[in-house]
């Protein structure tokens, strides 16, 4: 996959811009790059009408003939090939190449080193939208998305805090009670009144904002749940946070997506704890939060599912309140939900569960406390977390607590995500089928009756993969070190 385009707003003002083409193509071209400021040349046998009356106007520089390389010998800043020849936009793209110049070549995305995105004005406000010049299409259909959401108000809002812009910094010298101002006035009612007409009173909530901004607050640490790891079923509460954040402490499972989504100027902090490789104890975030919250930070602890799931969440609300950290809890769709719902699996139903227990299995100890007998009773769901590498242990201890060994198993490898696998069967082949198909974590084991409505109610990714053909005996021994922990 190419990597992603660098999002980037140029000044073009007063910079020669150079346009091959005298179409109705570049006539398009030359209209924008005007509104920006720019001065257009344009480079051309022939000039559509559009152009040839901005030429006769001296608002562009018309370059009459073939295209030749030496038309970006002359301070050009930024090249465009609209032609229709094929052969006369790739002499384009590669003169601007030889010249370390940024070229577009319209309609071929190869050819082409910045893209022209679908722009959303409302006033000094623009929204641009990008698809690398994949799907030009889906970048319109965004855009007109975004115009029903973000109305004229919205550049007039832009205008005021820009005419107050110097005022603003110099009252809030200090970074952070800059950003608890912006969202107290973007929260109040200067909008609002921007949107009735009435600039004057806008001004004035503005100036009265800055008067009534509180003083800079006592840091705190928010615990985020972030779910399974698929960005689309963040809250909103959670969504918000993380737009709030100035530190974010995150967890090994939680994904590239999700921390996307955050500030781009929060700090990003890994603190994910695994039985093979780096690992950060849970004193040493313990450690982290207070140490940025003291200094007036807003944490977000980010945790993969829930906070209060495994989580560990109870321990560090202890920790804060111990030490007298202001604190609050999002709770997240925690992985027994998601799993299950992106394998089409209802945990519970009433033909066949109406029970549902939630196991963790990370480690040898904690399976000696459970009540095996319990687990092994009839209609009732379990979802064990963390239990990849013990596979072979929750099975036999489940066959000796007597479960049958056709009870339906399905382990649900990176739940919700775009690269879930599912591998269905019964306990009798549980930890043969996750060494065939090589399950690592993060993965979900689910047993029950309900396991095998994935077979038929799958909706999201492949269809399950079957179980190993040939049946372990119940005494199998742990599985070799290629099933990772999901610790």
């Amino acid at each position: 996959m190419d990597a992603p385009l660098f999002p980037l707003f140029a000044d073009l003002n007063g910079r020669a811009v150079l346009v091959v083409g005298g179409g109705t193509v570049a006539a398009r071209k030359v209209e924008a790059l005007l509104d920006a400021g720019a001065r257009p040349r344009v480079g051309a046998p022939r000039l559509v009408p559009a152009l040839q009356a901005l030429a006769d106007a001296g608002r562009i520089d018309w370059l009459r003939g073939a295209f030749s390389p030496r038309w970006l010998d002359s301070g050009i800043w930024l090249v465009v090939a609209a032609t229709d020849a094929a052969a006369v936009n790739r002499a384009v793209a590669d003169a601007a190449d030889a010249r370390r110049l940024f070229v577009n070549v319209v309609d071929d995305a190869r050819l082409s080193r910045f893209h022209v995105p679908a722009v959303v004005e409302r006033g000094p406000l623009r929204i641009a939208i990008s698809t690398g010049g994949a799907a030009p299409m889906v970048a319109r259909h965004v855009r007109r998305r975004l115009e029903t959401l973000f109305d004229s108000a919205w550049g007039q809002l832009t205008e005021l805090i820009g005419r107050r812009r110097d005022g603003i910094r110099a009252h809030f010298t200090d970074l952070a009670a800059r950003r608890r101002f912006f969202d107290h006035l973007l929260d109040g009612p200067v909008l609002d009144l921007l949107r009735r007409r009435r600039p004057a009173e806008a001004e004035a909530a503005l100036q009265q904002a800055m008067a009534d901004t509180p003083p800079a607050a006592a840091g705190s640490v928010v615990l985020v749940g972030a779910g399974a790891g698929n960005p689309d079923q963040l809250t909103l509460a959670a969504l918000r946070a993380l737009n709030q954040a100035d530190v974010i402490l995150h967890d090994r499972l939680v994904g590239a997506g999700v921390l996307r989504l955050a500030r781009r100027d929060a700090e990003r902090i890994a603190v994910g704890k695994s039985a093979r490789g780096p690992s950060t104890s849970q004193e040493q975030i313990h450690a982290l939060m207070l140490e940025h919250a003291r200094a007036g930070r807003r944490v977000v602890r980010l945790k993969g599912g829930d906070a209060f799931v495994f989580g560990r969440g109870g321990e560090e609300l202890q920790f804060l309140r111990a030490h007298g950290i202001a604190y609050e809890v999002i709770p997240g769709i925690t992985a027994a939900l998601a799993c299950a719902a992106h394998a089409g699996i209802p945990l519970t139903h009433r033909d066949h569960a109406q029970q549902l227990r939630l196991v963790t299995a990370h480690c040898r100890d904690s399976l000696d406390t459970l009540d095996w007998p319990a687990l092994a009773a009839p209609r009732q769901t379990l979802v064990f977390y963390m239990g990849v590498a013990a596979l072979a242990r929750i099975q036999a201890r489940l066959l000796e607590a007597g479960l049958p060994a056709a009870t339906p198993f399905a382990l649900v490898e990176n739940g919700s995500r775009s690269d879930q696998r599912v591998v269905s069967g019964t306990l009798r082949q549980l930890a043969d089928s996750a060494l065939r198909h090589d399950v690592r974590s993060p993965a979900l084991l689910i047993l029950g009756d309900v396991a095998a409505l994935a077979t038929d109610l799958h909706w999201f990714g492949a269809a399950p993969l079957p179980a190993a053909d040939d049946a372990p005996s119940p005494s199998l021994p742990t599985p070799p070190t290629t099933l990772a922990d999901a610790a």
